[in-house]
Formats: C-alpha cells, structure tokens, sequence
C-alpha cells in the first residue's frame, strides 16, 4: 500500500521542518508540501528537510490540498492513501501508522485522527475551536446520522474514495466537507485517538477573531449546504 503524505503550509518556517522530521519514513513513499503563498521560508526549509515543495498562490487550506492531491493522482504511480496533516507541528505525526492501520487491515475508506478523544496539551486548543467542534459534529449527526467527535486536521483517506467525494472547497470548509461527502456516499470511516499540543507560532484561523467568525461561517454553511 502506497502511502503519500500533503502538508499545507502558510509561514510555517518555524515549524515545517520538525514535522517533515518526525514522520515516520518506513510507512510514506513521499511527503508534499503546499506552501499556500507564503512569505517566510516555508518552501526552502521543507525542502532542505527532505519534502517536495509545491506553490498554490491562491490562498486557502483547501486550495492547497487540492493542489496536493492534482499532483499526486498524476505521478506514473498513484499513491493508496493520502495522509494530511498541518504544518505548525500541533499534530503528531509519529502516530500516522494508527492512521494508515485500519485503512490497511479493516477496510477503511478514511480515518479521522480525533483530538478529542486523544490526549490534549492544555491550551492547545482555544475554546472556540473545542466549542466549534463539538458544534459542527452535532450537527452532522442531526443531518446525516453519523457520528464524529473532531473535524481534526490530521486524516488519511484512499485515492478512491478521495474520487468518489469530489472535494471542492478551497478555505476553511475542507475537513467538514470530507466528512460530511464521506457520510453522504457511505464510505468507511473510523476516528482513532490521536495527541495534540501547542502549535509553533500563532494560528492563523483561531488564533484571530476575524479568523474564527469567518471558519465558523464557513463549516456551518458547508454542512448546510451539503444537507
């Protein structure tokens, strides 16, 4: 099973290269990085740590990943799974084989890696984030009868059923629309625990009030309209 992982990236020089490091090599075939119009050194410290380093200017998580995943479908070989995960090395991605694993043995389309059942770091995540979660995955369940615990940025999920779900949204509605498309097609998915603590630097979205409305608008709006 061939494994590829995306990281999106925005001014994460500080960060990028501690997470590329701490990957487990034995598992991935390759790690891409999306610098999403940055203008630090994000590009030339993911390079230099083993990573290739793809430009999407247009600024937008799921702009990023789309870039992500546009690049691999089109390699000569095709990865099995794609696993994403965040570039501010919150996430930790020594536990991406828990990720892979039920994909491999279970038969999972995708797997969430959830926050809220994992062990947390106090203060990694703000109140707004815990509050928005358990919000957003509410309303899931009420709309489409499934059940998350965290939209967690840190998911694996098989070039098939990636085909299968048509993603489309290019800024904060990414994760929900994953699992929410996921939910409507009847994939097979499965949360397992996984660990979170601080980010490097300030985030981007919670870390501003602007930030914060507008990923709030967004994730509410995208599992409306999918409904």
């Amino acid at each position: 099973m061939i494994t590829d992982v995306i990281i999106p990236a925005w001014n994460e020089e500080q960060s990028i290269a501690k997470v590329i490091a701490a990957i487990p090599t034995s598992f991935v075939r390759e790690v891409v990085v999306v610098d999403n119009n940055s203008t630090d050194n994000t590009s030339a410290c993911a390079s230099e740590a083993g990573a290739t380093v793809l430009l999407e200017t247009k600024q937008g998580y799921g702009a990023a990943c789309l870039k992500g995943i546009n690049y691999l479908k089109n390699k000569s070989v095709a990865p099995d799974v794609i696993v994403f995960m965040d570039g501010d090395f919150s996430d930790f991605p020594e536990q991406l084989p828990e990720l892979i694993g039920p994909i491999e043995n279970e038969g999972m389309d995708m797997v969430i890696g959830s926050r809220a059942i994992g062990q947390r770091e106090k203060g990694a995540m703000m109140p707004q984030q815990i509050f928005g979660n358990k919000l957003a995955t509410s309303m899931i369940k009420w709309f489409y009868g499934v059940e998350f615990t965290d939209l967690g940025p840190f998911r694996s999920i098989t070039l098939d059923a990636l085909n299968r779900i048509e993603m489309k949204d290019q800024t904060y509605g990414w994760t929900v629309e994953m699992q929410v498309k996921a939910a409507k097609k009847g994939l097979k998915f499965k949360e397992v625990a996984v660990d979170y603590k601080k980010r490097i630097g300030v985030s981007k979205v919670s870390g501003t009030l602007k930030g914060t409305i507008l990923a709030g608008y967004k994730i509410i709006g995208t599992i409306l309209k999918y409904s």
